[in-house]
């Protein structure tokens, strides 16, 4: 895989990265329901064999067990260490319920938490996961952030689900080198101003969900969709209910005929959609089991011609 530049920072990323929402596993208000931690650290692994160079967590994924996982997958390893980053953000109680908050206290409480959790000294990227409830905590929380670089504990400040005038009271604070926002066949509504402000300041993009949580993988079923578990978010998702259900399958079998033609599954197709996109720097993709690793991070080489995208573009609803 090609490596690109991360927006201004000296991060050489594979267009695909290990996204590890699922491997949080169940027992929070996201959760994908159960998921052995034997597979999760089989498909980080398995991703990494296949030439990924990044991991994508967040604090918030199993409330730290996401964390905790993922540095358990890179001890066993022998190859490079990945880059890995992770997010802030989102603050939990003793009853698992979430809170956006980004005050400067918490934000370095989290930081120490993550640096603990994944057994390293400093974090690659380090993302605020969502803008706070208190939305005037957005320029506190910068401030914090960029202490902990100048302490050396992140390398380079990210922002997750920001728009554009959120990135802009960011920046005014400190370095902002990313933004990841979600990005999929279903859902572009980023291409409009986001995009274009990212590419004009030099903004990297890694974007998640370019599969649509599973949706477009080409293995989710009507019967399936109603048989998620019920700690499965998804379960409550309005995309995997009706009416936008039926109409995401029919999308799903004409991106299938694409992808016969190209020889590549329906999400492989999805995801170098996604990255067609010159705004997008990379892409995380989500996998549960070195299997499902195999059927999705070659996305990375398939280059998508004009033609292609076009057809691509011209089936959508």
């Amino acid at each position: 895989m090609q490596a690109r530049r991360l927006g201004n920072s000296d991060l050489m990323i594979t267009p695909v990265g290990c996204g590890s929402w699922a491997v949080g596993g169940a027992g929070w208000e996201y959760g994908w329901g159960h998921q052995d931690d034997d597979d999760s650290i089989a498909a980080i692994r398995r991703s990494l064999e296949l030439g990924v160079n990044w991991i994508d967590t967040a604090a918030v994924y199993g409330l730290g067990h996401g964390e905790e996982v993922v540095a358990r997958a890179m001890d066993g390893w022998k190859g490079q260490r990945p880059l890995v980053f992770t997010k802030c953000g989102l603050t939990w109680n003793t009853r698992g319920l979430l809170t956006r908050r980004l005050t400067a206290a918490s934000v370095r409480k989290e930081c120490e938490d993550s640096l603990r959790r994944l057994r390293t000294e400093a974090i690659d990227l380090y993302q605020v996961h969502w803008p706070p409830e208190e939305d005037s905590e957005i320029e506190e929380g910068l401030a914090a952030l960029a202490g902990l670089r100048r302490e050396g504990k992140v390398r380079w400040i990210g922002v997750s689900n920001f728009d554009v005038s959120r990135m802009e009271r960011a920046r005014a604070i400190a370095e902002v080198t990313s933004l990841q926002p979600p990005y999929s066949l279903v859902r572009r509504g980023i291409e409009t101003d986001i995009l274009p402000y990212c590419r004009h300041h030099s903004i990297g993009v890694i974007i998640y969900a370019p599969m649509a949580s599973g949706l477009l993988t080409g293995a989710m079923t009507a019967q399936r969709a109603a048989t998620l578990p019920e700690d499965d978010w998804r379960k409550r998702s309005q995309e995997f209910n009706e009416p936008n259900l039926s109409r995401n399958l029919v999308l799903v079998e004409r991106l299938r005929g694409v992808a016969a033609r190209l020889g590549r599954t329906p999400g492989e197709v999805a995801i170098a959609w996604t990255l067609s996109n010159p705004a997008v720097t990379g892409a995380i993709v989500g996998v549960r089991s070195a299997r499902q690793a195999e059927g999705v991070m070659r996305a990375a080489e398939l280059r998508l011609s004009p033609e292609d995208i076009v057809e691509i573009e011209g089936i959508l609803p």
